[in-house]
C-alpha cells in the first residue's frame, strides 16, 4: 500500500534514517498472532515484505478484520500513547519480514530530539486517522442496515 503513512512517505531522511538506527530485522510465519487488544504495546513493526491483518474483537463472532498493511506501513500505534495497551489485534496473513522497534526506546529518543518526537508523533497521528476512518467503514459495512454508503 503506497500512502502518506508509510515511513518513507511520512518521515523526512534524516527522521527516517535516526529511528532507522533503531530497527532489528524479524520474520514471522502466516497466521502468526502479533498483538492482541488490551495487552501491553511495547514494541511496533514496519513491514518490509508481506502482509498483516488488523482485526477489532466483536463480541460472538470472529474479528472483524478493518485493514491489510503491507510493505512500509506502520503495525502499531498504542505504543505510543499512555497506557501503551493495543487497541487492536494483528495477525500476519502471509509470512512477514518486518524491522522490529523497541517502544521505550522510541520514545526516550522522541524526549530528547523535540524535532524528531514531533516527526514521530505527526507520523503516527496520520496512521491513527487512517485507521480510525478504516475502522469506522468496516463497522459500518458490518452493522449498519445499509453498509458505508459506498458505490453499489
Amino acid at each position: 500500500m503506497t500512502s502518506t503513512t508509510t515511513v518513507g512517505a511520512a518521515l523526512k531522511p534524516a527522521h527516517r534514517e535516526r529511528l532507522m538506527c533503531l530497527a532489528h530485522e524479524v520474520s514471522f510465519e502466516a497466521g502468526s498472532r502479533l498483538f492482541e487488544e488490551g495487552r501491553r504495546a511495547d514494541r511496533f513493526w514496519i513491514v518490509r515484505t508481506g502482509t498483516v491483518a488488523l482485526d477489532l474483537h466483536v463480541p460472538g463472532r470472529r474479528p472483524a478484520v478493518i485493514e491489510t498493511l503491507g510493505n512500509g506501513e506502520l503495525i502499531g500505534w498504542s505504543w505510543h500513547f499512555p497506557p501503551h495497551l493495543w487497541h487492536l489485534g494483528a495477525e500476519t496473513m502471509s509470512p512477514v519480514r518486518a524491522w522490529q522497534f523497541d517502544a521505550e526506546a522510541v520514545r526516550r529518543l522522541c524526549a530528547e530530539d523535540a524535532e524528531f518526537g514531533r516527526a514521530i508523533a505527526v507520523w503516527v497521528g496520520q496512521v491513527v486517522a487512517q485507521r480510525l476512518h478504516a475502522s469506522r467503514i468496516r463497522l459500518l459495512d458490518l452493522y449498519a442496515p445499509y453498509g458505508s454508503g459506498g458505490p453499489v
